[in-house]
């Protein structure tokens, strides 16, 4: 796959998904959201990742949100011919916490706005001590009415939550672990080298268990479509026995299925 606003590398059981946009401090377009979505999918459905890496390129910043140069009114506007990218975040923030595998938000600076619900959408959190964390919709007419302020409740608590969106104050590395927003806080120097043992420490478990426990996790929260993710990871395991295929193999064989053995 070639990519013009993220790069895209896999290695080791190890997907590493990073915004391209140093210069705009890694704020997005539709056609960065558009490749991560596209990278997502892939790590989805290749059996070799088992873990997924979001960040941002240089240092400065994980993701400032959406690229305020290309608002109009009425939305973002862009040259590429896809949805629009308040829609395209809601896509990406919706397959982070849906693909099947733990997905960890490296945060090397910058997590603001809808950089913050990115990382808020991921199942961990590693931030260097230089990074910072907040919300700038009311600022800047914009807000996320889904996953953006549901999950961010769920971490925080709903009046730090309130605080968070309602004053768009900044927040240090170090105040975000103590409020939950974050898992762990390490020097700049020291975030590949932390961010490559958390994965290394996933690779190592049950991936079957690391999925049912992502889908068990959103399930209560997600209304019909966490159970859904869950039913459909039961029924994953459920296509590799015995007893799925007699009755896959007698439809075929046009027989009546024989069942009675699976029952002990």
């Amino acid at each position: 796959m070639e990519f013009k606003e993220i790069i895209y590398e896999k290695k080791d059981g190890v997907a590493r998904i990073t915004i391209n946009r140093p210069e705009k401090l890694n704020a997005a377009t539709q056609v960065t959201m558009h490749e991560m979505a596209q990278a997502l999918s892939d790590a989805w459905v290749d059996s070799s990742i088992g873990v997924v890496v979001l960040t941002g390129a240089g240092d400065r910043a994980f993701c400032t949100g959406g690229d305020q140069s290309i608002r109009r009114v009425g939305g973002y506007k862009g040259t590429m011919a896809v949805l629009p990218l308040e829609v395209l975040w809601q896509q990406v923030t919706q397959l982070i916490r849906s693909i099947p595998k733990p997905v960890i938000a490296r945060v090397n600076g910058y997590a603001i706005g809808g950089g913050n619900v990115l990382q808020v959408a991921c199942d961990l959190s590693i931030a260097a001590e230089t990074a910072q964390f907040g919300q700038a919709g009311p600022r800047v007419g914009s807000f996320d009415p889904g996953i953006g302020t549901g999950d961010l409740a769920r971490c925080v608590g709903m009046k730090k939550a309130k605080e968070i969106w309602y004053l768009c104050r900044r927040y240090t590395a170090l105040e975000a672990r103590e409020m939950g927003l974050v898992n762990c806080v390490v020097p700049p120097d020291k975030l590949d080298e932390e961010v490559d043992k958390w994965c290394q420490e996933l690779l190592a478990k049950s991936p079957t268990a690391l999925k049912m426990l992502k889908y068990a996790f959103h399930a209560e929260w997600d209304g019909i479509i966490g159970i859904t993710h869950l039913g459909v990871g039961a029924l994953s395991l459920y296509y590799g026995t015995e007893e799925a295929m007699e009755g896959r193999n007698a439809f075929m064989e046009k027989r009546p299925p024989d069942f009675s053995k699976f029952r002990k």
